[in-house]
């Protein structure tokens, strides 16, 4: 069994909890946090995976 990667797997949680914050802002009808919760899940993400590219 390999090892997990404990701080890839809590960036990946982050990411898809700031998409499912968008859901919940979409159903809101908040534009202002379906743009926050958007901004953040893509900045997470590319830090991530700049992270992963750094680490190769």
């Amino acid at each position: 069994m390999k090892n997990i990667n404990i701080p890839a797997l809590l960036l990946a949680t982050l990411v898809t909890m700031m998409f499912v914050g968008v859901g919940i802002a979409i159903s809101y009808k908040s534009i202002t946090f379906i743009l926050i919760f958007l901004l953040l899940g893509f900045l997470i993400m590319g830090y991530a995976i700049s992270k992963k590219q750094k680490r190769k």
